[in-house]
Parts: C-alpha cells; sequence; structure tokens
C-alpha cells in the first residue's frame, strides 16, 4: 500500500501567510489612529489599554458591537468596499456615543473563504479611516480563512468598540422630562439598515448605476454611515443633554423609546426636516407606509439628541457649526404606552 501524501493546511485552503501579509499591510493604517491609553496593540496576543485616570477619576467602561448586515452583499457586487469600514465603526463607535462615552479603541473581525490581501487592504484601511472619524485607536483584531463556511470572494465583517465616560456623566435617560425637544441629525443616506429590501427593490427594479449629481445610485445606497462622535461629544460639555439615540435597525420607532423613561414617549413632525432622494426611492419602490418607512429606515436622521426646550437654539448652532445638518424634529410627551407618534 502506498503512503499517503503529506497534506497541508495550505492544501486544505487556508494560507496562513496571506493574512500574516495583511497584517503587514494594515499597520500603518492601525499606527495613525493611536492615542496616548494605547500601550501595546496590533501584533501581540491581546491589545493592552491604560485608563486615563487623571481626566475620569471615576471611570466607566462601555462597549459595543456590531456589523454591517447585507449591504457587505452590495458592496461586493460593485465592487464598492473602500467605505464598508467606515460603515462598521460608525455602528459601534455611535451606539458607545448614547451613553457619552469617547470611544477609546477599536477591534475588527475580518472572516472569509479565502484572504485576498487587496481585498482584505481595502477594507482594514476603511476600518482605519473609520477609527480617524471616531478618535479612537485600532488596536487589533482577528483575520479568518475558514473555506467551506464562506465562499471567496464572500466574506463578513464585524467589530466592537470600548469607550469611556466619567460616572457622573453617564447618559441613561432618566434625565427626560416632558417637554423636552428631539433635534435629529441628519443621515448620510441609508447607513447601514434595511439593504435585504434595498437589494430586492434593485433586483425588481433593474436600477444599478444611473446616477444624479455625478454619483452613481449604487454610490448613493453604499454612502458610510456618518460617525457623530467628534460633533457631539463636544456638546456634552456645554449643553444640557438628556439624552440621546443612535437610529439604526428599527428606525425612527424602535430607538428613541430605549432612552425614554416609562409613561413618556414622543411625537415626531415628519414635515420638519428633509428626506434623501435615495430613502424617497426607496419609499416610493416599496410602497412603504410612512409609520413603516420610519420603522424600516433612518428616514434622513442618523442620531437624536433630547434636550430641553430652551437649549434647542444653542443646540442647532454649535451642530451647525460642527458641521451637521440638525432640526428640532419632535417633543417628549406623555405616553403609558411608552411609544413614537407621528404628529
Amino acid at each position: 500500500m502506498l503512503p499517503k501524501p503529506p497534506l497541508t493546511y495550505r492544501d486544505s485552503g487556508v494560507d496562513i501567510g496571506s493574512a500574516e501579509a495583511l497584517i503587514d499591510r494594515i499597520r500603518p493604517c492601525a499606527e495613525r489612529t493611536l492615542r496616548p491609553e494605547v500601550m501595546a496593540g496590533i501584533g501581540g496576543f491581546g491589545a493592552l489599554i491604560q485608563i486615563p485616570l487623571d481626566r475620569f477619576p471615576h471611570p466607566v467602561l462601555v462597549a459595543g458591537t456590531d456589523g454591517i448586515g447585507t449591504k457587505l452583499l452590495l458592496g461586493l457586487a460593485h465592487d464598492r468596499l473602500e467605505g464598508l469600514g467606515i460603515d462598521l465603526v460608525a455602528m459601534c463607535a455611535n451606539d458607545v456615543l448614547v451613553h457619552g462615552a469617547e470611544p477609546l479603541f477599536f477591534l475588527d473581525y475580518y472572516a472569509s473563504g479565502r484572504i485576498d490581501p487587496a481585498q482584505g487592504s481595502r477594507l482594514l484601511a476603511s476600518i482605519g479611516r473609520g477609527c480617524e472619524l471616531a478618535g479612537c485607536a485600532l488596536v487589533g483584531g482577528e483575520t479568518a480563512e475558514m473555506p467551506g463556511l464562506y465562499q471567496a470572494p464572500d466574506f463578513d465583517l464585524a467589530g466592537f468598540c470600548v469607550g469611556i465616560v466619567e460616572r457622573s456623566e453617564i447618559l441613561d435617560g432618566s434625565r427626560v422630562r416632558m417637554g423636552d425637544r428631539l433635534i435629529g441629525l441628519a443621515s448620510s443616506g441609508v447607513h447601514s439598515n434595511g439593504f435585504s429590501l434595498v437589494r430586492k427593490l434593485l433586483e425588481r427594479s433593474g436600477r444599478g448605476g444611473d446616477g444624479s449629481g455625478g454619483a452613481s445610485f449604487i454610490d448613493q445606497l453604499l454612502e458610510p454611515t456618518r460617525i457623530y462622535v467628534k460633533s457631539v461629544l463636544p456638546l456634552l460639555r456645554h449643553l444640557p443633554i438628556h439624552a440621546m439615540a443612535h437610529i439604526t435597525g428599527g428606525g425612527l420607532i424602535d430607538n428613541p423609546p430605549r432612552v425614554i423613561p416609562a409613561g413618556l414617549g414622543a411625537v415626531l413632525d415628519p414635515g420638519s426636516w428633509p428626506v434623501p432622494p435615495v430613502l424617497e426611492w426607496i419609499r416610493d419602490q416599496a410602497g412603504l407606509p410612512l409609520r413603516e418607512f420610519y420603522h424600516t429606515f433612518n428616514a434622513g436622521i442618523g442620531y437624536l439628541l433630547i434636550v430641553p426646550p430652551e437649549a434647542v437654539p444653542e443646540t442647532l448652532d454649535l451642530l451647525a457649526g460642527a458641521g451637521e445638518s440638525a432640526y428640532a424634529i419632535g417633543e417628549i410627551v406623555e405616553d403609558p404606552g411608552h411609544g413614537i407618534r407621528i404628529g
């Protein structure tokens, strides 16, 4: 009986060298995001982060994790990968920000059936760019090659972010009062929710590359999720912000109640902010009633602040100065059902 030929890890479909090459490529991106608190980042078994007790005497860590769902498939189908890492960081960092926390560091998980260093470099460079926009350090992650589970060139991305907030400054919704106003910060488009429906609509309509204003329709759909950290954090030092909400899955219907106390709800004024044309197209093509549209998509509002009525003018002024388009979109009202009404 002839001896069986040797079978290596590479023969089974896993090339360790590809992952190592990708790590080498991403180091410069990670180095651009470093913060003083980082003692050791990419390359070790774990990242070492020193808590800045000089700024946070009673620190509380806030962690968030997420992915970007089937938006990945649209980006892959049209070879638009450069914004997907920004989406990933945004979904995590904006969530951490809701509690008043400053994002400290971020780790990613990139898995594929076959690691393509060129594809991986584009994705991880985008994650690095997202970390720069959020002001957090990219300190490591995991690159996994799993033939059989994923079929090349398919991949998945996930990540998590850890932020820090002084204990006395945590925002948890307990400060919200009847009569408070809702300030909506404009989204950059669809962000990263509802893409299973979006892809069905594209398939049904046959729409793909036609565009307006020099950008294709696909580019409008894939516009990266806006990261609000650098605009909102400074406001916390100057304004009486009672609560905040990141408008992600569940839209304007499910997310605000997460930071509104029991016995209260909110009324939204649907005419108080503009809806991006790409989102209007989605609503029209799907034939969505207004409430269902607000429940599935962000409807043009990516982030929400809840402030006392007297703080509205200054809040809008400061946000405009930070480059945000912001609108007074509703009010906190008494509501035993703890829901969102469309006025």
